[in-house]
């Protein structure tokens, strides 16, 4: 009887043990986890300083109906940096919703990586398709749609922000602010208007929270769905003061079987914003105000536009 009793509990103390080690947090090598942080880092830098990436942006104009022209010369609806193309260059038309070019006589344009004189373009559809790309020299340039506004974007490879680049500064790396996070789905999912800084209003499908905890203390954000990954703006205390004042964006995997979501400051970055005043960056919407100081991921950049 007794050795039947201990065969018992020698099976309980070992299924324990077993459940245990199922059950446990993997732990994280720090080393590993630094490594990862500063290649995401370098990374990231690599992406803003690559060709026609968003220290590019030299220009936004948006278009009139009918004919809009572009050059250097100021009378020009889309006006180019001094020196970088003919005064007048060509012009885009824009026709009861359809667009597009025609070049000035000896001026050539690439689009779409040929040579083209006069053709019919199209719109980026608020980011939901491929814009015809233009190319004079160091310029290039394509059509966005925002809102029910269109409008020329322009880069230039040789723009000053990007020859001029200060590089970017981090808060230093901290495992704390890794949150294993729980996703609150809706049911259905809800409907949240997300303005940008044009103050333009765009109504975006969010799928559910991420509840997490920070020092004892519970916060949530909700999620927007992009791809196969989370995308979350939000803002908080650090922001105008060592982040950018108007927040900060933060990608995540979706969630495992559990619904368990990791979210990662450590790889919080500025929006294009922060780096140009051209861009049209979503800004967060009030319930992702967070009432706490994430010490964590990309400070504010040292020549911050301000909108």
């Amino acid at each position: 009887m007794h050795k039947t009793y201990r065969i018992f509990y020698i099976v309980f103390f070992i299924s324990a043990l077993i459940i245990a080690g199922c059950t446990r947090k993997p732990s994280i090598n720090l080393a590993s986890y630094q490594k990862e942080i500063t290649d995401w880092q370098i990374k990231r830098t690599e992406g803003l300083q690559k060709e026609n990436g968003w220290l590019t942006l030299c220009g936004l104009f948006w278009l009139n109906e009918g004919e809009n022209k572009f050059g250097t010369d100021s009378s020009n609806t889309i006006i180019f940096p001094t020196d970088r193309s003919p005064a007048y260059a060509g012009s885009i038309f824009l026709e009861e919703g359809q667009l597009r070019f025609k070049c000035a006589k000896g001026v050539s344009i690439i689009c779409n990586d040929s040579a083209e004189s006069e053709m019919k373009i199209r719109s980026d559809e608020s980011g939901k398709a491929t814009p015809t790309i233009m190319k004079l020299g160091s310029l290039n340039f394509h059509i966005i749609k925002r809102g029910d506004r269109l409008g020329v974007r322009v880069k230039d490879n040789d723009n000053p922000a990007r020859i001029n680049f200060k590089g970017l500064n981090y808060f230093p790396i901290e495992l704390k602010w890794r949150v294993e996070s729980k996703f609150e789905p809706y049911n259905p999912p809800k409907i949240i208007p997300i303005v940008n800084v044009l103050n333009q209003v765009n109504n975006d499908t969010c799928p559910g929270a991420i509840v997490f905890k920070i020092d004892g203390k519970e916060y949530r954000l909700d999620a927007l769905r992009e791809g196969k990954e989370f995308f979350i703006i939000f803002h908080d205390e650090t922001a105008g003061k060592e982040t950018y004042g108007m927040g900060r964006y933060l990608y995540a995997q979706l969630p495992d079987s559990a619904n368990i979501v990791v979210i990662d400051f450590n790889k919080a970055y500025n929006p294009p914003c922060a780096f140009t005043e051209f861009a049209t960056c979503p800004l967060p919407p009030k319930q992702n105000y967070l009432p706490i100081r994430i010490e964590a991921g990309e400070k504010n950049y040292a020549s911050t536009v301000h909108h």
